[in-house]
């Protein structure tokens, strides 16, 4: 594994199945996501060959629950001191204290699905900070939480609007171009979120699923978004 530079402060990890983001700041580094269970090690040998040290790591925000998001947070944070961030509605899920919402899928998603389950079930895992619509994260000049309600009801974005940056977890997908997500709880709501992001005009795109999108952004999603 290793970190793949998007800009000079913000970096991929792909895990396969899912991925990862890294931003930098002056001082300290925020993930964006966390990656399947197992890949703490792996995700902290990949941060320290970029030349960064992992022990800077000071949050891990969590778009949604799913497994090959949520997997390692929590080695992670306990490894290197960092806290654990997601929205209110997905953190009993996230602490294992609710079960994972099931998606409304249609025919042609049912064998990526049963692909995606492959992955190891991710295990219980604390949120220290349960967030919500408009927050302020703390990094990134002025992270946002943007909530996304669809692909489960706590799903969000983060939206870094000073350097025009969006992580948009499992709303939006990028494997064939920028397109509506998979898997979705509630896939009208979900296509809404998706609406939702487009107004904000994002320069760069950091899907959970597929490569950044670094040109064209803004008209690719919301010509995606309909």
């Amino acid at each position: 594994m290793e970190l793949t530079r998007i800009t000079p402060r913000l970096h991929l990890l792909d895990f396969s199945i899912g991925q990862a983001y890294l931003w930098q700041d002056e001082e300290e580094l925020t993930l964006i996501d966390a990656g399947w269970v197992g890949t703490a090690t792996g995700t902290a040998a990949a941060i320290r060959a970029a030349g960064l040290d992992p022990d800077r790591l000071r949050r891990v925000v969590l778009t949604h629950c799913h497994r090959d998001h949520v997997g390692s947070a929590r080695e992670l944070a306990d490894r290197h001191g960092a806290e654990i961030l997601a929205h209110r509605l997905d953190a009993p899920v996230i602490r294992g204290e609710a079960p994972v919402p099931e998606p409304d899928l249609l025919d042609w998603e049912v064998p990526l699905f049963e692909h995606g389950m492959t992955v190891p079930e991710a295990p219980p895992t604390r949120v220290d900070r349960e967030v919500e619509d408009g927050e302020e994260l703390g990094f990134g000049d002025g992270a946002v939480v943007v909530h996304t309600p669809g692909h489960t009801p706590g799903s969000i974005a983060v939206h870094l609007p000073r350097h025009g940056v969006l992580f948009t977890g499992d709303t939006v997908a990028s494997v064939q171009g920028v397109t509506f997500g998979v898997f979705h709880v509630d896939r009208a709501l979900a296509l809404d979120s998706m609406r939702h992001l487009a107004k904000l005009a994002p320069s760069v795109l950091c899907c959970g699923h597929g490569a950044p999108v670094t040109e064209d952004t803004a008209a690719l999603l919301a010509a995606a978004a309909g």
